[in-house]
């Protein structure tokens, strides 16, 4: 019988995307204010992947990812996905926005070996939290590299956003080192003549 363990270490992966760049600093500096410190910030890459979110967010999608400096506990994932529901509400009701949908917000969390997203849709590889919403492994870490699965979103297969996690991997690498690592202490040497 397997012995009941606690979660891997992991850190929280924040992907948004939105028309505005204006957008994605407020959801940046909202989570700096309001969860952690950012520890990673990627650049902003196009998000032309997808047409899907064109009616309601506009063109010119860009796409960002923030890893949080805080280590994350996974039971908070639910959570965290009707969170960043509400603060796409609060956004989607200023008048001062031309579209529908200024921002779109999908938490998640990296460990060692996978890249898990949480989402309100169901689909067969996904397994129910709670409250509405599931989660997926997006990326699995295998063979030294970040690899897709056959339900992984064409964006998250592109090999930049692979560098970036790979990125996010080696800081999470080095948390965890830092953690493990105890001083080593030498033996005691006895001096004395005898």
């Amino acid at each position: 019988m397997g012995s009941v363990k606690q979660y891997p270490p992991c850190v929280q992966v924040i992907a948004a995307f939105s028309a505005d760049e204006s957008v994605l600093d407020w959801l940046w500096k909202r989570l700096a204010d309001h969860r952690s410190p950012i520890a990673l910030l990627s650049r902003i890459y196009p998000f032309e992947e997808s047409m899907y979110y064109r009616s309601t967010m506009g063109d010119g999608l860009k796409k960002q990812f923030a890893v949080l400096s805080d280590w994350y506990d996974p039971a908070h994932l639910s959570a965290d996905k009707l969170l960043m529901h509400t603060w796409e509400k609060d956004l989607s009701t200023d008048r001062s926005f031309e579209v529908q949908r200024p921002i779109n917000i999908d938490p998640g969390y990296m460990s060692m070996t996978k890249l898990v997203l949480a989402s309100t849709k169901n689909r067969e590889h996904r397994i129910y939290l709670r409250d509405g919403i599931y989660a997926e492994v997006t990326l699995a870490f295998r063979d030294q590299q970040w690899q897709p699965m056959p339900w992984t979103y064409p964006d998250y297969q592109r090999s930049d956003f692979r560098v970036f996690f790979q990125d996010a991997r080696t800081y999470l690498a080095k948390r965890v080192s830092s953690v493990l690592r105890k001083p080593i202490v030498p033996p005691c040497q006895d001096t004395s003549q005898k």
